[in-house]
């Protein structure tokens, strides 16, 4: 910043090797006064070139909590963490008579306009995925919602050269009745909106 080297905390847990490059430009928020923190500045959000994208992992439920009216309908009760079997989902919803499980998770990955999930092999993704599977065997309704988190894409697919038993697990529960969903997002340096659906191949 001015010449000044930083040390930041990036708020993603993810690799994102082909973001942050050599000379990125990136998007910063200033701790809070006063805090005891060891760095002063979160880096939230990275230009690829003309492409925004956020990097805030905790953005896409912030995003999707707002969006589940929109998804849904009817919807009487929002409920985040909730625990089925091993597994912690990120929301409980009951909406329109039906009992419904909702998993996210945030896409930052992007290749000539095809974005991809994971970025680096997830064994808890894996164990979200088959829980949520065997939700739908007890009766729940079961979706897996991949927030891209920036406002293109040509479509999603999963990252099978990453991690291809996350690939797999998805198709098996897709058959089994998972319902696999991606949505872009309208993305600015100091907010994320969920946009537009997307193509799931």
């Amino acid at each position: 910043m001015g010449g000044v080297t930083e040390t930041v905390h990036v708020k993603n847990t993810g690799r994102c090797k082909e973001l942050l490059t050599d000379n990125a430009r990136v998007i910063l928020e200033c701790a809070p006064d006063g805090s005891s923190r060891k760095t002063k500045f979160d880096l939230i959000a990275v230009y690829k070139g003309d492409l925004l994208i956020n990097m805030d992992s905790q953005s896409p439920n912030k995003a999707v909590y707002e969006f589940i009216p929109t998804l849904f309908e009817d919807v009487t009760l929002i409920r985040p963490k909730t625990k089925y079997g091993e597994s912690r989902f990120d929301f409980y919803i009951e909406a329109g008579g039906s009992k419904i499980f909702l998993e996210v998770k945030g896409c930052t990955l992007e290749r000539d306009g095809v974005c991809l999930f994971p970025d680096a092999p997830t064994k808890r993704g894996v164990k979200h995925i088959k829980e949520l599977a065997d939700a739908v065997k007890h009766g729940y309704k079961a979706y897996i919602l991949f927030v891209i988190q920036m406002n293109r894409a040509r479509y999603f697919t999963p990252n099978a050269e990453t991690h291809p038993e996350f690939a797999a697990a998805l198709r098996e529960a897709e058959k089994r009745g998972v319902n696999v969903l991606a949505y872009t997002c309208r993305v600015t340096e100091d907010s994320m909106v969920i946009d537009k659906r997307v193509t799931v191949k």
